[in-house]
This record gives structure tokens, sequence and C-alpha cells, in this order.
């Protein structure tokens, strides 16, 4: 969309334009906001002491992969006064009205806009098990709080952690790394055992016990044992384990008060329902990142709590569509990938464990192969397993363990998703060869003709 501008350079047509949240999903939509009109009015409210920073490098500042968290910080303070964005910290916004577009601010009373973004991001969810008042329980967020809690790791002796999710998976991690002793506690049978196949986990799990991780699967947490106002030990089903200090790493849950308040809809999630344009179900109101729920490629499963990347892309549109101009937000299908242990993995849209628990018919594919010529130092190994529908052998999903090239295949993986490339496709697909990145036989067009010939025998 065209902005008129008058004599003075401010366009008719700019208008104020206010962001709850200063997460990926806040900044993402207030630079699009402002790049869509510099006149704008572009007003961020967060309740933290800083944007523009990535939460997602935490783990590895601790695991000391990482040397500093100022390596974290994206921009200074004074990059988003330069390009005129009014970023409003430490400040709490404790209401908004759709019906009279005005927002009520601590300390600042009310304030009126033209549009508004919710981007509150999410919460971990609470374990529901008495000592949850604790000292000594980490919550993985704000980078202040992992700067005090990175001190305290250095005294720490002994430490738990509640469920492998991903950031679970994270932690472990970079505590084995620190020197302290770890120990995994989570209801599945393995490691992100929601997304992830036990094939692919396998490996990250051996690693681990190398590392000296002490692991408790099928174990239910029953609470948090403290003395003198700080937690000691974990209390599970299978014992207690004793503690100095405890990462809890639960499910996201939209931080969808403040929306649910103002009677926006929610879906199954609990995420704010939103349309391909990130608009909530009230006027003027839009909805970006983990706060709102976002429809999966293949059948429409509602989806929430995804990746940073996932939560910017949806900021840009919401902020390009709050601010007059046209962007739309696509169905996804989640390419994933992270290291774990001594192990890359990864994976897009659906596993097998994930298919068969929805009842999907699927083809399966696999290959072992390696990420570069077999003579080339540091070659790595990979492994491939891909999904198909029956019949037409459409990809349906894929997961990947490995030491290199887990990212980049996975992305590449999700186009095919998104695209309907099938096995066939794959099977006969052109790669790279080059010793230093590139094996001579591409893991991912074996694993296809597995896939193809696994499906022929079944006909």
């Amino acid at each position: 969309m065209m902005y008129a501008h008058s004599a003075t350079g401010v366009s008719p047509l700019a208008r104020k334009v206010v962001i709850i949240g200063g997460g990926a999903a806040g900044i993402g939509a207030a630079g699009a906001a402002k790049a869509a009109d510099p006149s704008n009015d572009v007003v961020v409210y967060t309740s933290f002491e800083d944007v523009g920073y990535s939460p997602c490098g935490i783990p590895y500042v601790h695991g000391k992969e990482i040397p500093d968290f100022q390596r974290l910080f994206l921009a200074t303070k004074e990059t988003y006064e330069n390009v005129g964005i009014d970023i409003h910290y430490e400040t709490t916004v404790r209401s908004f009205d759709p019906a009279n577009r005005t927002v009520e601010v601590e300390g600042e009373g009310t304030t009126s806009y033209d549009e508004l973004i919710v981007a509150t991001g999410f919460d971990y969810q609470d374990p529901g098990v008495p000592g949850g008042d604790l000292g000594g329980l980490y919550y993985v967020k704000n980078i202040r709080a992992a700067m005090e809690w990175d001190k305290v790791l250095d005294s720490v002796q002994r430490a738990v952690v509640v469920e492998a999710s991903p950031l679970g998976l994270e932690m472990v991690t970079a505590l084995a790394h620190r020197g302290i002793e770890t120990h995994l506690v989570d209801p599945h049978p393995w490691a992100l055992g929601e997304l992830c196949d036990p094939d692919v986990a396998g490996p990250v799990q051996e690693s681990w016990a190398e590392m000296g991780v002490t692991m408790h699967w099928n174990t239910t947490l029953r609470g948090f044992v403290g003395g003198g106002g700080q937690v000691r030990a974990v209390e599970t089903s299978d014992g207690e384990i004793p503690a100095e200090l405890v990462v809890v790493a639960t499910h996201k849950v939209p931080n969808n008060a403040l929306a649910l308040a103002a009677g926006l809809k929610a879906g199954s999630t609990g995420g704010l329902v939103v349309d391909a344009r990130m608009a909530t179900s009230a006027s003027h109101v839009w909805a970006a990142g983990d706060v709102c729920e976002i429809p999966h490629g293949l059948g429409g499963l509602p989806l929430q709590g995804l990746t940073g990347s996932h939560a910017y892309a949806q900021g840009k549109v919401a902020g390009t569509n709050a601010a007059g101009g046209e962007r739309s937000y696509q169905p996804v299908y989640v390419p994933w990938g992270m290291v774990a242990g001594k192990w890359m993995i990864g994976g897009v849209a659906l596993g097998e464990v994930a298919a068969a628990a929805l009842g999907i018919p699927h083809v399966v594919g696999r290959a072992t192969g390696i990420s570069r010529a077999r003579y080339y130092p540091d070659v790595k190994q990979v492994r491939v397993k891909l999904l198909a529908e029956p019949g037409t052998l459409r990809l349906i999903g894929a997961q990947l363990v490995g030491g290199e090239g887990i990212k980049e295949r996975a992305d590449f993986l999700a186009v095919c998703v998104r695209k309907g490339i099938t096995l066939h496709d794959l099977a006969t697909m052109e790669n790279v060869y080059s010793p230093p990145i590139g094996a001579l036989n591409e893991p991912i067009s074996v694993a296809a003709q597995d896939g193809v010939a696994t499906a022929a025998k079944q006909v």
C-alpha cells in the first residue's frame, strides 16, 4: 500500500500503533509498523528492562559455549530511539479496552491507540505441585535474571531439570558442560516425547549418559522440598533427588490473561485466535507470537508456543497490517532443530510417533549417511527419516539426527512438505558434492529411495 505524504512529510494516514510486549513478536511488529510509514507513532510497553536480545542464547552462555550475555543483545536502546520507536521499559499494562481503543498503563494512566498489537508471549506451565514458591527454582526467560542465575551456577553442585522440552534439552546439556551433577525428570519415555521419535532421541540420551547426566523417564514430579525457603530436593515418583537448583522447563502456555479480560477469543490451545493477517476477534486488535495459536499446514491442527523465528515473522505481519499495509502469514510446518548432548537433532511436521497418535497413515524411508566426503576431516554421521503419504508418496514429515547440517536439511524439507514434494522427487534430487561440505550421496535422497522401495513392497 502506498502512503501519501503532505508537504510537511507527515502522512495523513499516520496512526498510533501500541504494542504490548517487547519480545521477538513485539519488536518485529514495531519495526514493521514503522517501516510501513515512518510517520506512524509506534509505542512499545514491556515489563522487562531490555528488548532486542536473544533469549534462545541464554542456555549457551550458561554452558560456556558463548562467553558472555552481552553478545545476545541484537541492538542498543539508542537504536530504537533513533528510528522513532518509543519503548517504555519496566512498564506494566493493566488492561486495554477494544471498544474505546484505550490502554491502561501503570504509572502512566490511560492512553489511546488507533491499532493495538498483543505480543505478551508465554509463561511456563505451573507444575502444580507443592513448593512452587521456594527459592532456587529457575524459569529461563529474562536475560537480566539469567545474568544473576549464572553467578549462582558457579556454586551449584547438583541440579534438576524438570521436563525434557526443547529448553530442557538445552539446559541439561548446559549444566553438564558446566560440570554440575545434573538430573532430568520427565513423564515421557524419552526426550521430547511429544515431538521427537525415540530413534532420534536415543543418541542424545546416550551422549548425556556419557556426560554424567542421570535421566528419570516415566517419572512424575510430585513437589519441591525446601529448607529455609530454598529448594533442597525434588520429590518424584522415582524418589527424592537432592538439588540446590531446579530448572523448570515445562510447556510454554500463552500469557493471555490481559487479552482474555478484554474479551478476545482464545482457541483450544489457550492461544488467541487470529486470521492470516494476525487480526484477533476484536476490531483494530492484532496478536503475534506465543500468545496466539496458528494452524498447522497438515490438517489445520492449532499450534501454540512455536519458535522465535515464528514469533518474529508473525510480528512483522501484524505490524505491517496494523499500519495499513497488506501481508499474510501462512500455516506452519514447523521446521525445528537444536543441539542436545553431543548431537544435532531436528525435523519438520510429523514424526512417526505424532503421525501414529493422529491416526495418519504413512510410509517411512530411512538412511544413514555422512555430512562430508568420507576422507575429509571431521566428517559427521547424518541419519534421515522421511514420512510420506501412501499412494502419492507426498512428504508429510521428517526427523534427523547427526553431527552437522541438520538445520539446513530441516529447512529444506519444510519447504518440500509445504509444496507437496514427493519421495520420487527427492529420490532423484540433485545435490552438491564438495568434499568439505557435502558427500557424494545426499542422505535425504537415499532415504527417499528407501521409502520408494518400501512403498513398492507394500503394494
